[in-house]
């Protein structure tokens, strides 16, 4: 029989010298990390299925392991094996830039494992998770004293607690024949959180986009004028600030209008772009974004912080409360006043860790000038880089520089390729510049075409990673047009 004198012979603590030791290691680690990133490889080594099961596939251990010998594995087989998001040649998806002040505050939110769900457990950190997200409500012009909001894991669940919030406030019980638009350049996290809202695929509405990938204003007064005719009830609007394809922004001014007119909440999804606003040429671009009924930013992406934090804004906190709040017999005691906000109330997540520290300590540490000009200054890359791509004859610019982001293809002048041909070319530069290991760079498709995308967004890249990723790129375009010469002639 279990005895408690043979529990506390095989316990879970370790002695302090221990822990300082081991904890001393780790930092170690971090740290060099941070001081070497530009001389590690952006892309890990490939490995299938099958080689890392060999590595990795054992039984749970039933007995101990040496504490050294378990880091070392990890350091051997799991690191190399991740992808380096914060390198300065990750162009690709949307970098993860981080910053090291937010990764030591995550480490002392998890090191202390701080509930951040309700005011009784952890009252500091929901007075911090109140401050930061006051902060961001300044930023966009929300009301500060009205408003609210709440971080999440990412934009995604920022996204899908903005429409549960949209769908309870304006369809309450009912939403059998509620409609939803969005555009053809929208996040498909807004797609899978429509989804999973369980709306049919008849309640839904793609508008297409114009040339520049905003949407057809036009197009949606007719969507919404017809389905007002047809006895449906349009309820939401998803808007864009900040598109992942091509950076783009709605025309949120005119899209507020429409929306304000016919009873419409507007959503802006700023989970990429949203952070801009710190720019004067980003503020430009996000005019309107305070006409907003919700708006998702995603602080682990163009505010430097790391993963996992995404935020939701509302112009009014009541909105959230009066959806997610819910009061079982084991939460009585623990119920303040109103000022005193139970997060856990303004969400899907019960259970939530204090994501507000490392936005707080790195706001703090840092100052919020030192983001203004690092989110400036990834503007200005992207547009510097657009400016050499036009003075080539071997590179043609399909979608603009726009709030960091640029897409572009390889297609030489004197080459009068096709339009099938211009397409394998760029898939397999892509291809051959991730096998080399030098930058991740993928493709993604705009126009029905093959092109190739840089997200700038971290303040490590400078235009010499661009140029030098560039030149190795029309290294390999003409190696390729050499090997294909026969096929594409």
């Amino acid at each position: 029989m279990w005895k408690i004198k043979d529990y506390m012979e095989g316990h879970f603590d370790l002695s302090l010298e221990e822990m300082k030791s081991y904890g001393y290691k780790i930092v170690d680690l971090i740290a060099e990390h941070w001081a070497t990133l530009d001389t590690k490889k952006p892309v890990p080594t490939s490995k299938s299925r099958e080689d890392l099961d060999a590595v990795f596939l054992q039984e749970a251990p039933e007995k101990p392991s040496d504490s050294e010998e378990v880091l070392n594995f990890v350091m051997k087989n799991v690191i190399p094996n991740s992808t380096v998001v914060s390198h300065p040649k990750f162009y690709s998806f949307v970098p993860g830039p981080s910053n090291f002040i937010s990764t030591m505050a995550d480490s002392l939110a998890t090191g202390f494992n701080i509930f951040s769900g309700g005011w009784l457990v952890s009252s500091a950190a929901a007075e911090l998770e109140i401050v930061t997200i006051n902060w961001l409500l300044k930023m966009y012009d929300f009301p500060v004293k009205k408003g609210g909001g709440l971080f999440t894991s990412g934009g995604s669940m920022a996204n899908l607690t903005a429409l549960v919030t949209a769908r309870r406030i304006k369809c309450g019980d009912d939403f059998s024949k509620a409609v939803i638009y969005l555009s053809d350049q929208a996040h498909s996290s807004n797609i899978k959180a429509i989804r999973v809202l369980g709306f049919k695929k008849e309640q839904i509405r793609i508008i297409p986009t114009d040339f520049e990938f905003r949407i057809g204003v036009n197009k949606l007064k007719n969507a919404i004028a017809k389905d007002k005719l047809e006895g449906l009830e349009p309820f939401c609007f998803i808007a864009n600030a900040g598109t992942t394809n091509t950076g783009t922004v709605d025309p949120l001014d005119e899209i507020a209008d429409i929306c304000e007119a016919e009873g419409i909440w507007m959503h802006i999804d700023g989970a990429y772009g949203g952070a801009a606003i710190l720019s004067q040429k980003g503020k430009r671009a996000l005019r309107g974004i305070e006409r907003a009924d919700s708006l998702t930013v995603d602080p682990h992406k163009w505010f430097f912080q790391p993963y996992e934090i995404g935020c939701l804004l509302v112009k009014d906190s009541s909105w959230l409360s009066s959806t997610f709040s819910e009061k079982p017999e084991y939460l009585r005691d623990i119920e303040g006043n109103e000022s005193e906000i139970n997060f856990y109330d303004y969400g899907v997540q019960l259970t939530r860790r204090l994501r507000a520290l490392k936005f707080y300590m790195s706001i703090k540490t840092y100052g919020l000038g030192t983001f203004r000009e690092a989110i400036g200054y990834n503007i200005q890359l992207a547009e510097e880089t657009e400016d050499y791509l036009r003075k080539s004859r071997v590179w043609e610019v399909v979608s603009p520089a726009t709030l960091a982001i640029i897409n572009y293809r390889y297609n030489p002048i004197d080459e009068n390729l096709n339009e099938k041909q211009i397409d394998i070319l760029n898939q397999e530069i892509s291809k051959r510049v991730m096998e080399s290991r030098e930058a991740v760079f993928v493709t993604t498709i705009l126009n029905k075409q093959v092109v190739l995308r840089m997200c700038l967004i971290n303040p490590k890249t400078t235009i010499e990673d661009v140029k030098e990723t560039l030149q190795q790129c029309e290294v390999y375009g003409k190696a390729i047009l050499t090997e294909r010469k026969k096929e594409f002639n």
